[in-house]
């Protein structure tokens, strides 16, 4: 009885180190993909499966910065300026709130604003792989997917 006892505690002792790991390796890996999230230069490189080039008459590329000070987001829509805020959440979850959109008229642009707005709207989680950010709604095709810039 003593014997089965205590290969009982053994085991359970065994399993919650086990899952104690992996807890810590968990939050380690979501550290580590929050840190490459925020504050990072995002340039739009496909929306909604359909590869974006920046147009010739555009004035900088279309992009978007998570900031860590106030929660804020910052970017450039192709011919508007974007802000707003956003939210990180265990399980890659983000959510973008309070977007707001400056009204210059563009009527040349090649991309359609509302489309990519929409994605702030939409995304409820993301991936990065390679320095390619996706942000997707449910387990669906990503939104759209942004390319790490190293200069802006």
């Amino acid at each position: 009885m003593k014997t089965t006892f205590l290969l009982i505690m053994l085991f359970l002792s065994a399993i919650s180190c086990q899952s104690g790991d992996r807890t810590s390796s968990d939050k380690n890996q979501q550290n580590t993909t929050e840190s490459e999230i925020v504050g990072t230069h995002w340039k739009l490189i496909q929306l909604e499966g359909q590869d974006v080039k920046m147009a010739d008459n555009q004035e900088k590329e279309i992009y978007f910065v998570l900031k860590s000070e106030g929660k804020k987001v910052e970017g450039f829509a192709g011919c508007n300026s974007i802000n707003g805020t956003y939210t990180l959440e265990e399980g890659q979850r983000i959510h973008f709130s309070q977007m707001a959109v400056t009204l210059r008229a563009c009527p040349d642009v090649a991309i359609n604003e509302n489309d990519y707005l929409q994605v702030f709207e939409l995304a409820d989680n993301y991936t990065i792989h390679n320095g390619e950010l996706a942000l997707n709604v449910g387990k669906r095709a990503p939104l759209a997917v942004f390319k790490a810039a190293a200069d802006h």
